[in-house]
């Protein structure tokens, strides 16, 4: 199973204070274990709300709309995306994971959806087309 690892955002990250040379070496190694584990299928940091973009959909209307964005602890600050056996493991996984901000910090665990979740709406054609496009992605 694969699951998207979301390390919540904070004040601090928000503001761009960047971590320090102990965090960065302390999360290198931890990913380095996830790797060894092979349990890393991606992982980075995210720059503060204020770089980004939102695009707000409604109907066949797109509003852009620029950062920074309200509500810090509803933000992500960086992700991993992980295949595990289930989401317990992911959880001791995410125990073991170094504070990833200098104060109070949380990370989210969020299963992804498998083909095979969305039932009789997949069909045949449609898999081939997110398959191809999934093949694709790997190949870069």
């Amino acid at each position: 199973m694969r699951v998207m690892v979301l390390v919540k955002a904070t004040s601090d990250s928000e503001a761009g204070l960047m971590p320090s040379t102990e965090l960065l070496e302390a999360m290198g190694k931890y990913n380095e274990e996830l790797v060894n584990a092979g349990f890393m299928l991606a992982g980075e940091g995210l720059r503060p709300s204020a770089k980004g973009k939102r695009v707000a959909f409604d109907g066949p209307r797109r509003t852009v709309i620029d950062g920074p964005f309200a509500e810090t602890r509803e933000l992500v600050a960086g992700y991993w995306l992980w295949e595990v056996k289930d989401v317990a493991e992911a959880v001791e996984w995410v125990k073991r994971c170094p504070n990833p901000m200098p104060g109070p910090s949380e990370i989210e665990i969020r299963p992804v959806y498998e083909m095979a979740d969305f039932g009789d709406a997949l069909t045949p054609e449609v898999a081939e087309l997110h398959n191809r496009s999934r093949e694709q992605t790997r190949n870069r």
